[in-house]
């Protein structure tokens, strides 16, 4: 019956999702997010999208597992991603003050198309990271659901893409904006019943949670959180999804949506993480990113809402890349027409490309964020010394924290290959993105200081 229950319930939110997108498509609602009268979107519909579309997944199981390995350091560390909204916010409130329109807007204007290319290669990429890494979620649950069913997963990754790109090529981004606040609300309801049997379950202990070192010790989950520190500021930039929500609005609801979207996903992601920290305090062997883990330490009703609540998160990612992915392609790369039609070309491509990614094979969940968001470090020197402090940098200053930033990002992919291991120092591999993180900070401000000289505006 528990695997009927999750098929249905994810069925109905797949319905509901399409009951709920416009039934009338325009240019501006596709790619600007405009409501059917042409308005901006309001405060909750903006906060409940940037919730939704950043407790995707990927990120609700990453929290699980680093909660099991490495107990509260290891949720914390996670969560610590989330202050993203902060640091998301800040930048975007600089961008605004200095008329931009997008990041884009603001790198050509001081480094050229130079500038622009080198940002959406890194964020196309991001976008792909996030298509497929959410696919594999799907295609885990439905594995670990449906175990005796030959090639499910698969299947269930196919059709998964399908209905995501089927709806949200008929609306774009006003239609990501419209299923988010329907799909963020079923969550809620959903993980809520769940976490509220966790926490009245009699061998939960509040205060065990809270100082739980998980099955590895809690040392490599304080590491991640100074990476997460280090990522922080320049993480939310690379992230198209939230920085298109940043330009929907006026600045005071704006601002507004990202210090909610803030608690309230710091909030979600510790939660979650406690399911994961509970599995290692009870000692239950790790068994598929914990999905099989689950399966046998709770009640059916209770996997099932866990089950329901990450599918729901994927659904709601997948719409929101494809829009930000059809955007980039448009409006900054200009390499299809701003139409409909162009629009959805972008998702298909970009929908297509991350299912081929999901079938042929993955790195663990945590490394397309680690690897994308220490692509994303040049931006950290760049938007100090160019937003905050008002200088003027040169583009071989960009290039050289941009080529840092890019070779530390591989070497990180690629550190169990010999010529990385013979680079990096011994240890864990978290150890290993620390100090790439440093080297990559380092170069990246060197350079930008050694170049940089007082603006003349």
């Amino acid at each position: 019956m528990q695997p009927m229950w999750i098929v249905v319930g994810f069925v109905a939110i797949i319905a509901l999702s399409l009951v709920v997108a416009p039934r009338r498509a325009t240019v501006e609602g596709f790619f600007r997010g405009s409501n059917a009268t042409g308005g901006a979107p309001m405060l909750w519909t903006l906060v409940l999208s940037q919730v939704t579309t950043w407790i995707f997944a990927r990120s609700l199981m990453n929290a699980a597992i680093l909660g099991y390995f490495y107990g509260i350091a290891g949720t914390l560390a996670y969560a610590a991603y989330y202050g993203s909204f902060l640091t998301g916010c800040f930048v975007i409130m600089r961008l605004r003050d200095t008329d931009a329109m997008s990041v884009q807007d603001w790198l050509s204007a001081r480094f050229g198309a130079t500038g622009t290319v080198a940002y959406n290669v890194v964020i196309g990429l991001r976008l792909l990271s996030e298509v497929f890494a959410n696919l594999i979620v799907v295609g885990l649950i439905f594995g670990a659901v449906l175990p005796e069913t030959n090639g499910i997963a698969t299947a269930a990754v196919v059709v998964v893409a399908v209905i995501g790109l089927a709806y949200s090529a008929w609306g774009g981004l006003s239609a990501a904006l419209r299923t988010d606040v329907a799909q963020m609300i079923v969550f809620l309801v959903v993980f809520g019943l769940a976490f509220g049997a966790l926490v009245l379950s009699p061998d939960f202990d509040l205060g065990a949670v809270l100082t739980a070192e998980g099955t590895s010790g809690a040392y490599n989950g304080w590491v991640l959180l100074v990476v997460a520190a280090l990522q922080v500021f320049s993480y939310p930039v690379h992230d198209p999804v939230m920085m298109d929500r940043g330009f929907l609005a006026d600045k005071s609801t704006t601002r507004a949506s990202f210090i909610h979207a803030f608690w309230i996903s710091a909030v979600l992601i510790i939660a979650f993480g406690m399911f994961g920290i509970q599995a290692a305090l009870v000692g239950a062997d790790y068994e598929g990113q914990l999905i099989g883990t689950w399966s046998t330490m709770f009640p059916n009703w209770i996997f099932a809402a866990l089950m329901l609540s990450l599918l729901v998160s994927a659904v709601s990612t997948l719409d929101s890349a494809l829009s930000s992915a059809s955007r980039l392609c448009v409006e900054e790369f200009k390499i299809l027409p701003r139409t409909l039609t162009g629009g959805r070309i972008a998702m298909v491509v970009f929908m297509a490309a991350g299912t081929g990614l999901t079938l042929w094979g993955n790195q663990s969940l945590f490394d397309a964020v680690a690897v994308s968001g220490t692509a994303s470090m040049f931006l950290t020197p760049v938007l100090i010394g160019g937003l905050v402090m008002g200088r003027q940098i040169p583009v071989w200053s960009f290039m050289v924290a941009y080529v840092a930033a890019i070779l530390g990002a591989v070497m990180y992919f690629a550190r169990a290959s010999d010529w990385a291991a013979a680079i990096l120092p011994e240890g864990h591999k978290y150890e290993q993105l620390l100090v790439i993180c440093v080297v990559v900070l380092v170069v990246g401000s060197v350079a930008v200081a050694a170049g940089a000289r007082k603006s003349n505006v």
